[in-house]
This record gives structure tokens, sequence and C-alpha cells, in this order.
């Protein structure tokens, strides 16, 4: 056959032109894409000889290798697969001036999105040299009988020939004459690194002569120097094995690498090979320790993503939602939908699949240590806790099964427990579980708040991680309970016989108090929103309540620490009817309802209930004022 010139079509000039300015955002990937061509090859080659005994009679050992040539400045990629010939080196390699090509381009012109088509329609992937080579050329030999050898050259400017050749050994080989500006991929220490990241797990040697020195055999001589393959990748995906054939030790390695924590180990090791309508591999790590940017907004928080054994990156967050971002390991699938430059994801049913049964595996795994393991879980909620809360907020189709798995301080605890826990205690007349928010135990543990809820033997959770206030919204119910605050709206605790009778002395006390009432409103308009008498306190003169929906103390202050803007919100200050203090305030009411010790003690008041609370008091000196006159009179 004479050598033929032919041009690319106008689209197809396009096309290429993004594959060598745009598709890509690392010219690296180059070598990944032809290694994962030539590793195609040879597993096409294996299949074919399945039926067809003649590809495979002369075949030697299969095997990827790459030459450098500093001097020639070029870089060869050579297999011993399966090859092409005339006909498929038009289709795999032209593949890209097909007849959908026109349409492609339009559609990512249209769109600005290079994702609108699946790599492997297009062939785009040994188009990618270009982005590190000013002219490309292949040789390729079909295995089988009689088969003539074929040259494809191009420039990628806009031709491109093909000619008949001498090739000895069958397979393809590929001859990138690189740019003046890409010298560093000339350095054997590059060419190893990028193939240790993408590809150390296909699973055909990748091979380069390395040059050895050994010292001379008689003394005085000159050193023995020789050139052998060396084989650049390890071939052996861990996860690909059978879990019964890995040893403890190696789980551990793999997870120091991946995960880059070099003294730590793992708490547990989930793999497993799921098998269906979507088939992958897994191995995911559930750390011992927490990271130090586990809280920062730009930590890597995905898993490593293979596909076919090579590598597609190392950050897909797109498998693993943000609760679950402690999680370290590797995922490998064979039909994970990627977009034309293997470099992101498209949003399909597949990825879905994938990412559910990747989470429903992770939480049962937590499900049975924290049945089987409670020390252990014990471990991973000091670590991760707070962030498998966030979960609750935001993962509505698991959030069953995370409220079994969330632990909480509570009244009648040393440690945090579980919700079924709780309930397990609720003694027969409780209907309902409730929880207070604050700052910190201690903060919580004493608030007047209680009083009521430990006098009737109720136990209350405490709510003191920052997004406690957010788990609060969508936690509203369990175990056919709901779930109450019990410093927001009105409490009602007693049974219906207990009800009538304290509705009677709350009359009683409304009446009695009432001018009392209408004056400690007005004296403290501009500070809350309402004055009435408790059914939270038992020993406590005053707290602070929050309306049913509104925003308490404590999400003040996580907004404020946040520098969000918000509306604060007056809150309702309740009384317990038979504190002394309101005796004495009525008392100086009925002598003088203008005296200054009673807006001195509405003020005090006031101030208490917010200390209480662990607010801020508006003006500390006032207060200090205010008991220091009060100690001197008593």
């Amino acid at each position: 056959m004479a050598k033929k010139t032919r041009k690319f079509k106008t689209e197809v000039q396009q096309l290429l032109d993004l594959v060598i300015h745009s598709l890509y955002t690392k010219k690296e990937i180059f070598l990944r894409e032809l290694v994962s061509n030539a590793s195609d090859a040879i597993d096409r080659a294996k299949y074919e000889g399945l039926t067809d005994k003649s590809i495979l009679k002369d075949s030697e050992n299969f095997k990827i290798k790459i030459s450098l040539d500093k001097e020639a400045r070029t870089i060869i990629i050579e297999d011993n697969g399966i090859g092409m010939d005339f006909e498929e080196l038009e289709k795999n390699i032209g593949t890209i001036a097909s007849s959908g090509t026109k349409k492609f381009v339009a559609s990512m012109q249209e769109s600005g999105d290079s994702s609108a088509e699946l790599i492997g329609q297009f062939g785009v992937g040994f188009y990618a040299a270009f982005m590190v080579a000013d002219k490309v050329s292949l040789v390729t030999k079909r295995r089988g009988k009689k088969q003539q050898a074929y040259k494809w050259e191009s420039d990628g400017t806009g031709a491109y020939t093909i000619d008949d050749v001498e090739k000895d050994s069958c397979g393809t080989e590929i001859t990138l004459y690189l740019s003046e500006d890409q010298s560093e991929f000339l350095d054997d220490w590059q060419i190893k690194r990028i193939i240790t990241q993408y590809s150390d797990y296909v699973s055909h040697p990748i091979v380069m002569d390395a040059t050895k020195t050994e010292p001379a055999e008689e003394e005085g001589g000159d050193p023995i120097i020789s050139i052998e393959e060396e084989t650049l990748n390890s071939m052996t995906a861990i996860w690909k094995k059978n879990k019964k054939d890995v040893k403890k030790d190696e789980y551990k390695d793999f997870y120091r690498h991946i995960s880059h924590d070099h003294m730590g180990e793992p708490l547990r090791t989930i793999h497993f090979v799921a098998e269906g309508v979507t088939e992958f591999r897994s191995l995911l790590f559930l750390p011992e320790k927490a990271p130090f940017d586990l809280y920062m907004r730009d930590e890597r928080r995905g898993l490593q993503l293979y596909v076919k054994n090579v590598f597609i990156t190392d950050d897909c967050k797109e498998l693993m939602p943000d609760y679950l971002r402690f999680i370290k390991g590797i995922v490998d699938s064979s039909d994970m939908p990627l977009n034309v430059s293997r470099e992101m994801l498209q949003d399909d049913a597949v990825l879905r699949r994938i990412r559910k049964s990747l989470v429903g595996r992770i939480l049962k795994t937590l499900a049975e240590m924290l049945k089987k393991k409670p020390e252990d879980y014990d471990k991973f909620w000091d670590e991760f806790g707070k962030v498998l809360k966030e979960g609750l907020h935001s993962d509505f189709e698991n959030a069953d099964k995370l409220k079994d798995l969330v632990l909480f301080h509570s009244t009648k605890t040393d440690k945090p427990g579980t919700l079924k826990d709780y309930v397990s205690r609720m003694p027969e007349d409780q209907t309902e579980i409730y929880y207070i928010s604050g700052e910190n135990i201690d903060l919580v543990k004493t608030s007047p708040m209680l009083e009521a809820f430990n006098k009737k033997g109720y136990e209350v959770l405490f709510f003191i991680d920052p997004i406690d206030e957010w788990v609060a919204q969508s936690l509203t119910e369990y175990d056919g309970k709901q779930v109450k605050a019990v410093d927001r709206g009105d409490i009602e605790l007693d049974t219906e016989k207990e009800q009538k009778k304290k509705e009677k002395a709350r009359e009683k006390a409304d009446t009695e108090y009432k001018d009392l009432i209408d004056l400690m409103k007005e004296e403290l308009k501009e500070d809350v929103k309402d004055v009435r008498f408790s059914n939270r306190l038992t020993d406590s003169a005053c707290c602070l309540v929050a309306d049913e929906m509104g925003m308490n103390a404590n999400m003040e202050r996580i907004m404020k620490s946040m520098n969000q803007e918000f509306q604060p919100t007056l809150r309702v200050l309740e009384l317990n009817s038979k504190h002394p203090i309101l005796e004495k305030m009525k008392g100086l009411h009925k002598n003088d309802k203008k005296d200054q010790q009673l807006k001195d003690y509405c003020e005090l008041l006031f101030d208490q209930a917010l200390l209480t609370e662990g607010s801020p008091i508006k003006n500390p000196a006032r207060f200090t004022q205010l008991v220091s006159d009060l100690m001197v009179k008593a």
C-alpha cells in the first residue's frame, strides 16, 4: 500500500484542539492514557486467544515497555498486545473522526462542558499525547496469520499519514517526539512517579531499562555496567485479593500509604466486593485517630477511585457524604461513569448506587462495633462523633440508622449513651424525650431548667456540641416519641390530676401577683417578650425560655461565634411563684409601687437568668453595684 496522507475534518481539528489545550488538567495524564490503552490491547489478545489459538501461538510474556531517548527527545510506549490491522487502525485511532464527532464538538461548545460524552466513544485518550509532543508516530501489527504492519503519523495540526512498514513482533509501538518545553518527561524518576501514581495496579508489567553498576571483578578493574529491565508497577491491588489472604500488617501498610497517617492504624477495615446490578470492589478504613484537618474546608475528603485498576483521582468526594469524610480507602469499578477526560465523574444512577452501597456498609460496620465492641465504639465516638452527627441533618435516607448510632451525655449517665438506652430507662409515665443545649456539661448540668425534670425522675439529654443545634432540627422523633427541648415553649410534666391542682395554684398566683408581674413586664419590656410563672422551676427564682420555634441562648452564641447575621429574639422570663424573692417584691410593691428597689430587683432577676444560662449580662458593673448594695442592706 502506498503512503496515504489524509486531512482532519474541520470538526475533528476542533476536537483535537480541545483535547490538547482544554480537556485535561494535568499534562502527565498522557502517560496514564497510553499505558491504559496498551493494557487493554493485552487484555484483548488474551481474550481472543481463548478461541483463536493462532493469536497466542508465538506469544512472549505480555508487558508494556517505556523507553526514553534524551538526545532524540522521544518517549516510546510499546506493548505486545493484540495490535491493529488497517481497518482497526482507522477505526480505533481514527475514532475521533467518526460520524458522531461533529455532534460531540457541538454539544461541548454549546454547554462549555467537556463531559458531554463518555470516554471510549471517541478514543480521545490516545490524542492526549499531543499535549506534550510535537509529533506522534504509531507502528502496529495485528496478531494472527500473515498480518501487515502499518505506521500512523501526525503532528496534530491538520493531517495524518498511514503507510505500510515492516515490524517483526506483533503489538503497538507509539513514539512521542516531545515539545521543547516538556523535557521533564525525559527524566526516569518522573516516569516512575507517574506510573506509580496512576498505573501501579495495572495487571501487566510496565517495564523500563535501568542501568546497574556492580563492582569490578578484579581489583583496579572497571566497574561492570549492565542494562536490565526494571518493573515499575506492583501489579497487585490489595483490594483484588481475597480478604482471607490479606494479613493485618498489609492492611495497616496500605492504610498508611493512602491516608498519609504514617504512625496511625485503622480502627476498622471494610473490605468487600459488591455484585449485582453494579459491581465494584472497595477497601475502606475507619481511622483510629482524627486528622488535624478534619474540620478544615480544604481537607481532601474523598476516596481514591480506580477504574479497571487505573488510578483516576485521590479525592472522589462524590462517593462519600461529607459526614463520613473521615473514611479513607479506594473504590475500583469497571463501569464507573467518567467524563471524556476520565478526570470527573458523571452524575448518574451507577454513581448513586455505589455511594449508597458504601454508606450502607459503613453504617452497618459502626452498628456492629457499637453492639459487639462498645469500647472500640467509644474510641470512635470521641474522635468522630461530632462529624457523624452531621448526617442527621443531611442524610434523610439513613436517618433511622444514624439515630441508633449517635451518643449523648445526660443527667443520668457518666458517659455518652444511645437513644435506645435512654428510652429503656424512661419511667412509665414519661411520654417524650427531653434535651437541653449549652456550651458544656458543667453549664447545662446546673441549669434551673432541669429542676422539675430531676424531681420527676425524667432523664434529660445534653446537647453540648455546636452541631447539636442543627441536629435538633432533624432529630424530632425517636421510637415513636417526640424529642423536646426543655428550654423552649411551655412544658407540662404532670398527670391530669396534678395539672388541675397546679392550674388552680397558678391562677391564684396570677391573681395575687398580677400587679407585680405587670410592673416587671414594663420594666423589662426591652429585654423580654413576656413574664410568666413557670412549670420548670422548683428551687431557682427564674429562667429565660425561648418560644417553641424560637432561637435559644445557645444558638445565638453559636451564630455570633460564626459571625452570622441574625435577628435576636426576645425570650420569656419565667418565675418560680414559690420563691421567697417574689414575696419580698410583692411586699415592696404593696408599700410603694415606685420603690427604686423594685426596679433593681427586676434588673437583678433578669441578669441572674442570663448568668445561669451562660449568657453575658449587659452591664457587669451595674450588676456588681446592685449585688453589693443588697449585701450591705442585708
